[in-house]
């Protein structure tokens, strides 16, 4: 069976490729496949005939997020914000790594190599000038967005999108000025706690459509993957939680990853959090609140909790987690208590489960946040701010913005936005803006 992920089989004529996949992508966005006219849906993944499935779906994701097919990625990060951002980013460590096994690709002038975070947003792009000012033409640069939702299929958002190394072949990029280029690229994980870091990427010309090079960034991301392993080793004994950013947790214990459901999420965040034990009463207060106590459903939670997990691992009277933890949360507030405030934002995708309406993990979620939040106002960098205003949390946080327009020298590319957006909010929450850029005096 041909590689789903490779874009060209052996003996494919790229030529009749590109026009056939060409015509196919016409198709989907025009007529009956717009999705900028109102009243049209864009067509399921299997209306797509002659588009290799991850294409297709990777096309329906881009039209659901009603993205113009002439569209180029927007700019998010900028000058000292991208700068202070990246320093501090998990793959800034590996980055020598990219170096050692990407570079010559990246100097011989027909490549570029890119690295992007997990919100697709592009830290590092290298390469022959000449090539990088091409690249710059479609906004191919650091700082820039290219998750699936900002820039449609490509190499590095369409890796990201469905966690997989993936080549991404001429006509199929969604983006029409994209459409010249052809790329590969592979995730990447923290080998502790599995969450997704971000990608690399080579992008060039359409020889790029070769198993070679998606073999080349995928031994690329597991040395990567494997240096940080080595920077912070994933202990045997140690059970790792990751509840950030996502509404149900993963475990990751003696080799095994653990998805788990949406209750036994709550149950395990709630444990990591009371490393000493909490009790029934105390357990069904904080999934259940103090007027939905329901002892037997709880009990029955935990009992199959513990055929998943193992009895091994699981403790009761008290009920508690048996072993050495590492959950996410605590990693982040641990950074913030030694005052590394980009290193905590570096680690931090998320709220603690946003779904979650339980008691117990919504004084969580709100402590955690507000942790993080404090750290980045008392700092008052733009940088961290920058990073905090890029999260869901602190997309509409008003006195972030404010303090982030007020960080920025006049004259740098990312304050209007931030003007316009600490203006914005400041109407919708119907509150005066007049003098929030006036620096407080000392």
């Amino acid at each position: 069976m041909a590689d789903p992920w490779l874009a060209l089989e052996f003996g494919a004529d790229p030529a009749e490729r590109i026009a056939r996949v060409g015509a196919a992508h016409e198709a989907f966005v025009g007529t009956g496949g717009d999705p900028g006219r109102r009243g049209s849906r864009p067509r399921a993944a299997r209306d797509v005939p002659g588009v290799r499935e991850v294409v297709a779906e990777s096309w329906r994701r881009s039209a659901d997020a009603r993205l113009d097919p002439e569209v180029t990625a927007p700019v998010d990060l900028t000058d000292d914000a991208l700068a202070g951002y990246r320093a501090g980013h998990p793959l800034a460590r590996v980055l020598p790594i990219f170096r050692d096994l990407l570079g010559g690709i990246a100097e011989d002038g027909a490549h570029l190599m890119a690295v992007c975070d997990a919100a697709g947003r592009l830290l590092w792009v290298e390469g022959h000038p000449g090539v990088l000012r091409q690249a710059e033409r479609m906004n191919f640069v650091p700082g820039a967005r290219w998750d699936e939702t900002h820039a449609g299929t490509n190499a590095p958002g369409t890796a990201l999108a469905v966690d997989h190394s993936v080549q991404i072949f001429a006509t199929e990029h969604f983006s029409r000025p994209v459409q010249r280029w052809t790329c590969a690229a592979a995730p990447i994980h923290d080998p502790a706690t599995g969450r997704l870091l971000g990608a690399v990427d080579i992008t060039g010309g359409d020889h790029l459509a070769a198993p070679q090079s998606l073999a080349l960034v995928r031994a690329t991301a597991r040395a990567a993957e494997a240096f940080l392993a080595g920077v912070d080793p994933v202990a045997p004994d140690i059970v790792h939680l990751a509840a950030l950013g996502r509404d149900e947790a993963e475990l990751r214990v003696g080799g095994r990853r653990l998805r788990l459901g949406r209750r036994h999420s709550e149950v395990l965040v709630l444990l990591a959090a009371h490393p000493d034990g909490r009790t029934g009463e105390q357990l069904g207060i904080d999934l259940y609140g103090d007027d939905r106590l329901h002892p037997v459903t709880l009990r029955a939670e935990l009992s199959r909790l513990r055929r998943v997990l193992g009895a091994e691992l699981l403790d009761s009277r008290p009920y508690r987690l048996r072993g050495r933890l590492r959950a996410d949360f605590r990693t982040v507030t641990g950074l913030l208590e030694r005052g590394d405030v980009a290193g905590a934002l570096a680690a931090y995708p998320g709220s603690v489960l946003p779904a979650s309406d339980a008691p117990g993990v919504a004084r969580l979620r709100r402590l955690v946040d507000g942790q993080v939040r404090a750290a980045v106002l008392a700092a008052a960098d733009p940088a961290p701010l920058a990073a905090w205003t890029a999260t869901p949390a602190g997309a509409d946080d008003l006195a972030a913005w404010q303090a982030l327009a007020r960080s920025l020298p006049p004259g740098a590319p990312r304050r209007p936005l931030a003007v316009a957006r600490a203006h914005q909010l400041s109407r919708e929450y119907a509150l005066p803006d007049a003098t929030f850029l006036q620096r407080p005096r000392h």
